[in-house]
């Protein structure tokens, strides 16, 4: 049902737009963009340096049209816009909106497969990711041209949590996919899942302990009122792929396609310093203004090696065992 809830909502928006559909002549070119958030966040950002690399290196002449502040739904449609062709060309999303054509996808978000900011790099910067990306191609026709993200998801409870005996029976709101509480029953917490509009309510009396999140959430949602604690366990960096509709990018010519793939490599890596950048700066924000306590966990290490049985099992249930070797490998 929310899939055909959403073709019909592509169909409706792009008889809507109607003339919005891009062409690849020299005289008309127009590229369309969607984002759930404003100019200031760190994804838009990462459309309007796409743009302007690409009308930097395109001789011909190029319009861009940008559809901010969730205009054209949630990224669920955007998946289905871009699946389709329709109403939009590009956009950055997080990987689990994409699973449904591509099972793998996923494995970008699992919990504490980068061991730090230097290796997410590293991964991203490589080509180490293409088999998702040709498994996103092949049965979704969506094409990944960059990766974005950076941000370092942490632990933010009521009570201060600074090592393995604190953390053992921590209850602790983690997302609803079943590889988020597995993995943090494998590091000894208690996990849950609830509604993320029920978490301030939930710490605040106690149903749970606290959850886990980038700076920003906390910081926007006022999350440290309830949950002053962060523990440092670094144990997710975000992965937000810069994507595009396979029938868009087909659509153009040889030179523009490759200014395109290049173009979307550069924004990308601009996308993952601004994001991871403003990142520390907001936990710094938050910590001198005396919201939060930062603490960081002892042996972490000891983290990481808790749970590589669940990662090992959720990654050959994807078939997907020789791609989590080689991102361990970088």
């Amino acid at each position: 049902m929310k899939f055909l809830k959403s073709t019909l909502a592509a169909t409706a928006i792009a008889t809507v737009l109607g003339g919005v559909a891009m062409t690849a002549s020299a005289a008309d070119l127009t590229l369309r963009a969607a984002s759930l958030f404003d100019e200031e966040h760190a994804y838009t950002k990462t459309l309007r340096e796409f743009e302007r690399l690409v009308a930097e290196a395109y001789t011909g002449e190029v319009e861009f049209e940008m559809h901010l502040n969730g205009e054209l739904g949630d990224e669920s449609d955007f998946v289905t816009f871009l699946q389709q062709g329709v109403a939009i060309d590009y956009a950055v999303m997080a990987p689990s909106n994409m699973a449904v054509f591509a099972p793998a996808i996923p494995l970008m978000d699992m919990p504490f497969l980068f061991r730090d900011l230097d290796h997410w790099n590293a991964v991203l910067s490589s080509d180490v990711l293409k088999p998702l990306e040709d498994e996103l191609y092949e049965k979704a026709d969506i094409k990944v041209i960059g990766y974005a993200g950076g941000g370092t998801r942490n632990l933010a409870s009521a009570d201060p949590i600074a090592n393995m005996d604190e953390l053992t029976g921590h209850k602790m709101r983690v997302m609803g996919a079943p590889i988020q509480a597995k993995i943090f029953a494998a590091i000894s917490a208690a996990p849950a899942a609830i509604a993320y509009n029920e978490v301030y309510n939930a710490i605040q009396t106690g149903v749970i302990g606290g959850f886990e999140n980038e700076a920003a959430s906390i910081q926007n949602l006022k999350f440290y009122e309830v949950a002053p604690n962060i523990t440092l366990t670094k144990h997710a960096i975000t992965v937000r792929p810069l994507v595009m509709s396979g029938k868009s990018f087909r659509k153009l010519s040889e030179d523009l396609q490759a200014i395109v793939t290049e173009a979307g490599a550069a924004a990308g890596a601009f996308g993952r310093e601004i994001e991871s950048r403003e990142d520390g700066e907001k936990l710094t924000a938050m910590a001198d203004a005396g919201q939060i306590a930062v603490t960081e966990f002892e042996n972490r290490e000891q983290l990481l090696e808790l749970v590589v049985p669940v990662q090992d099992e959720f990654a050959a249930d994807l078939d997907a065992t020789e791609l989590l070797e080689a991102i361990r490998a970088m």
